[in-house]
Parts: structure tokens; sequence; C-alpha cells
């Protein structure tokens, strides 16, 4: 008798399927492949990830022990150690990025009005980068230090739903700076990054192609003040200047006014120096879309801790960034069933939730909608309370 569909195959119904299909024939995913389909490959990986397995050997396993479920699924071959290995080390990984990238444009489309702390119409991305640790013996095609490989995770991340736009995997001795020349700017998009990406000749580029760049001065930067503007300094703003570049490498590269902006962090008592190429905002702006520069430290965080890419279940490159972007686009994926669903709960929680439930029925708006419903009520008011 038919109960419903299982929790994970009411997930993996957000994905659309035909664009994955169109990936996998771009790349001749399944050249040669007779049982094991880059469906079956990406499902597996997916339900690695959504609950939290250690490695190959754990994905067997947990499926197996499943396997008359496994056609409910959506897998049609019950997946091996080996042939789960031999996959994600011979297909080709771009298969999944550019299906993680379908699953970004989707994404970014339902949090197009997603409030992000400043009132802004314009589109904010906060562009940094993040390294992960690898054995160089393991890993000798990642070269980091001389006894240490890494790969870093170069990413755009837009603010509005804490979306990544633009992913790059490199090895750990890439520098941030590099990436600026991958990107496509974005007319009228704001760009907002640390002191690491300050390089006069890329940021001219981007404010030729109409687009506008927040980022942290340098303690050595040698500029001409041109003018000061009026300023409230109960707001903690000390100075909002037009400045000139004096150096002529610098003025060769960027031959252009800035703006510097002396702020004085009422909390830390810090104090930070803003440029950007922006007149028009209000110097306290700029200053609060730098502080929102902080998401995509987090999303970093979050990532490292929720998601399967500190622990590899492979070594070649190919591996790797196959479980990379997988890993990816379920976070992505997750985003778009909370909006889909107007969900409540953040992300961590569904997460959580998921991870124990991929083998019922429940259906998934009353499974995730219900998270949080009961857990006031659990409380009794003589229960000791660990943190405030």
């Amino acid at each position: 008798m038919y109960v419903g569909k299982l929790v994970f195959s009411q997930v993996m119904e957000h994905l659309p399927l035909h664009t994955f299909r169109r990936c996998v024939a771009r790349y001749h995913g399944e050249h040669k492949v007779k049982h094991f389909s880059c469906l079956d490959q990406y499902l597996s990986m997916a339900f690695a990830q959504l609950t939290f397995r250690e490695s190959l050997r754990d994905i067997e396993a947990c499926l197996r022990s499943q396997s008359s479920k496994l056609y409910h699924l959506g897998i049609r071959s019950t997946p091996a150690r080996n042939t789960l290995a031999n996959a994600n080390a011979v297909r080709d990984w771009r298969i999944y990025c550019d299906f993680a990238q379908s699953l970004i444009t989707i994404a970014r489309r339902l949090y197009a009005n997603e409030p992000f702390g400043v009132d802004l119409r314009e589109t904010v991305y906060a562009l940094d980068a993040t390294t992960i640790d690898l054995c160089l013996s393991v890993f000798p095609w990642a070269p980091f230090r001389s006894t240490k490989a890494a790969i870093k995770l170069h990413t755009l991340l837009d603010l509005r739903g804490n979306i990544p736009t633009f992913l790059s995997i490199s090895d750990g001795k890439l520098h941030e700076i590099n990436i600026l020349d991958q990107l496509l700017p974005e007319p009228g998009a704001f760009y907002v990054m640390d002191r690491a990406y300050i390089d006069f000749e890329r940021l001219g580029r981007l404010s030729e192609a109409g687009s506008f760049f927040v980022t942290r001065a340098k303690s050595n930067l040698k500029v001409q003040r041109r003018y000061s503007h009026k300023v409230d300094k109960t707001t903690g703003l000390i100075c909002d200047q037009t400045v000139a570049l004096t150096v002529f490498y610098s003025r060769k590269g960027f031959d252009q006014p800035l703006r510097r902006i002396r702020f004085k962090d009422p909390q830390t008592q810090k104090t930070l120096v803003f440029l950007t190429n922006n007149f028009s905002l209000p110097a306290l702006t700029i200053a609060q879309l730098y502080r929102c520069r902080w998401q995509i430290e987090l999303f970093f965080k979050w990532i490292k801790q929720h998601l399967r890419i500190k622990a590899f279940f492979g070594t070649t490159e190919n591996a790797v960034k196959t479980q990379i972007w997988i890993a990816v686009s379920v976070y992505v994926l997750i985003a778009i069933v909370k909006k889909r669903l107007h969900l409540s709960a953040s992300l961590y929680e569904i997460l959580q939730i998921l991870s124990l439930t991929m083998f019922e029925r429940t259906p998934l708006n009353q499974l995730l909608t219900s998270i949080g419903t009961d857990s006031n009520s659990a409380f009794h008011d003589t229960q000791l309370i660990l943190f405030d």
C-alpha cells in the first residue's frame, strides 16, 4: 500500500533533473557506463552530505542496509565502495560544478528580495577565501608549504540569502588577489572585501565596469586629501574624505579619486579606514556594508562544520572537486527548499532534522514546519538553564 514518498525523495524533487542530464551530456559523463549512472553517484554523495557520512565504506554500509528502499530514493544501482570511488575519481567534476551553478541561479531568484542588514537595492557581494588543510603525502597535487598541502575555496557570496554565486578551487599557493581576474563585474553591484584584495589595477577594472568596491585601507597607503565632507561624529564617523593616490604605480592602475572613510567602532573602540569608489551613499552606510562582510566568515565556518568538505572520500583532484561541488549544491538545495516551503527554521535545524529522517515518509512541509513548535513546552520553570 502506498503511504507516501521518503523524505530524501521529497528533498530531491526540488532538483532540476533535466538540467542535470544536460550537464552530464555536455561532459560525456556516462560514456561506457552500464549500471552506476551519474545521477546514482550524485544521489549517493548527496545522501552522504545530508546524513553526515564519514567514508565511502560508511556510505556503502548505510545504503546497503536499506537496499529495499534504494529504488524509492531514486538510486537505481546499489552503490559499492569501489564503484563510487572510481566514479568520483574519473567522472568530470565540471558536471557537478555546472549543476551547482544552475541551482545557485534558482536560489538567487528566490532570495532576490531578502534583507541582509543594509537598506540597499543594489546587489552586494562579499569576496573572500578559506584554506582547507590537507596531507602533502596524500594530496601532492595541492602544494601549500614545504611540509603541508592545502586547497583554497574562493567564494563570492551574495549577501541576500548568503548564496555563493562564484566559487573557485585552487591549490593553497594561489594568492587571493588573482581571483579578481576571474570575476565578471556586475554593473551597479557592490563588492565588499578585505585588505588582501587591494590591487589598484584590478580595482580599476571593477570601477571601469560600473561596479563599486568597499575595502579596508592598508596602513602604508599614500594618498593626498582633496576634500573633506561633514560627518556626524556621534555615530562613530571620524572623517569622510575625497583622496587621490600619490604613488606612481598605484596611480597608474587607478587614476581616479577615491573616498576614504575613518570610523571608530563604538563596541570594540577599534578605528577602521575604508576605501571605496562610491561617492553617493552615506558614509555610515559604507561602514555598515563592510560590517556585513562578516557573513562570509560565518558561511565558511558553517560549511566546514556541517558539510563534508574537510574529510574527503578520494585523494585525486577530480574526487576532491567533485565532493566540494556536490556539497555546495546540497547547501543551495536546502536553501531552495527552505524558501519554497516558507520555513522559518534555520538551515542548521533543517539539516539536523533531515539527517535523522531520510527513510521516513512524513510530508516534508509537515516535518520541517513543526521544528521548534514543541520545544518550548518541553521546558519547565524548575529546569536549570545553562546559558542565559
